[in-house]
């Protein structure tokens, strides 16, 4: 793919029932019915090859836009550890609290 670097292909492949295919999936069928309505044609029952063929492309352009989405993600993942591990000092764990030593004692008044 154009739009996918050589490196993004070392990623595992996303789900094929992700939230992106299936928004673009609904958009795309949605445009259609649109389509024939806006031309006085029963929105189901007419163009129903066209419904699927953009449902279709809505779901295949969803997948590879899931994959780029990963590769995204990865990749500010990856520079951000790489970052923590180049500047230790500015990442210094604190010391751990239990929750009585944050919180005022209670004392109710009578």
């Amino acid at each position: 793919m154009w739009f996918l670097p050589e490196e993004a292909k070392a990623l595992p492949p996303p789900s094929l029932f992700n939230r992106n295919s299936a928004w673009l999936a609904f958009s795309a069928g949605l445009a259609s019915m649109l389509h024939n309505a806006i031309n006085h044609k029963p929105p189901l029952k007419s163009g129903v090859h066209r419904l699927v063929l953009a449902t279709t492309i809505g779901w295949y352009v969803g997948y590879h836009v899931t994959k780029r989405e990963h590769y995204h993600f990865a990749k500010v993942d990856r520079d951000m550890t790489e970052y923590i591990k180049l500047h230790p000092d500015n990442f210094v764990a604190k010391d751990k609290k239990t929750f009585a030593e944050i919180v005022e004692p209670f004392n109710p008044i009578r």
